[in-house]
């Protein structure tokens, strides 16, 4: 029988290699660590790479197996999947690997100027009826600014269609150089030890036959971001975990 959320919990607490810094904690307080995660924790000068919402955290756990050149940050708030990511990492002994329980809205309190090299999302909710809250809007995208190199990379892994198509079109509209754009990843003849790196719900949703859409981008630190107006027809499913959002057929 699995551990439960309390058990969980109590094991993260004691993992050097996990932060947690919900809401609720950082009203009055300054991350300490902020533009010192290489010199404080990593100990090296490696190119860091955020996961964000990691869940179970097997992209963090994959790519930091892959890369011992590179440093991994599974962010998410949801500390007992996060737990099997941390699990795993330390009895591996993967020294390139940490964990961020926050909220990612506040994301930017965690990370300096230029301190973040890429950041992948993989398989984020695609927040339908709330743009503000999609990690692929502007908004986020401004986040994101304040702590990615010029022109730093952001992948998106997604099986949802509204989603993708979103993120395309808000690339499109701000003129984001695309460095890969395909709509069924698993058929396009580009998956690589990197794509190929399966999440729990990801392997669901292909035994599902659902097509798995992937966009790799540059994120410019130059000019105003626009936020796209366009209707995109919702998904016609539901994603594992996922409620309805709207009985609407399209949203913006």
């Amino acid at each position: 029988m699995g551990k439960g959320k309390l058990a969980k919990f109590a094991d993260m607490k004691e993992y050097p290699h996990v932060f947690e810094f919900p809401y609720s904690v950082m009203d009055d307080f300054t991350f300490s660590m902020k533009g010192k995660w290489n010199q404080d924790f990593f100990q090296n000068d490696h190119p860091i790479v955020l996961e964000l919402g990691c869940g179970r955290g097997e992209y963090t756990v994959g790519l930091a197996r892959m890369y011992p050149d590179k440093n991994f940050i599974g962010v998410d708030i949801k500390g007992a999947r996060m737990w099997t990511g941390a699990t795993q990492s330390m009895k591996e002994g993967l020294k390139n690997v940490a964990f961020l329980r926050t909220n990612i809205e506040i994301i930017d309190r965690f990370f300096a100027a230029n301190e973040v090299s890429e950041i992948w999302l993989t398989f984020p909710d695609p927040q339908m009826k709330k743009v503000s809250k999609r990690l692929t809007s502007t908004s986020f995208m401004e986040r994101y600014r304040r702590f990615l190199v010029p022109d730093g990379i952001v992948h998106l892994k997604t099986d949802s269609n509204f989603m993708f198509t979103y993120t395309r079109v808000m690339v499109e509209k701000n003129q984001l150089p695309v460095a890969f754009c395909t709509e069924d990843l698993y058929h396009s003849g580009w998956v690589n030890d990197i794509l190929g790196i399966q999440t729990y719900y990801e392997q669901q949703w292909l035994d599902r036959g659902l097509n798995i859409r992937y966009i790799k981008f540059l994120l410019r630190q130059d000019g105003d971001l626009l936020e796209p107006d366009v209707e995109i027809p919702l998904d016609e499913y539901r994603s594992y975990n996922r409620n309805k959002r709207s009985s609407l057929n399209t949203s913006k």
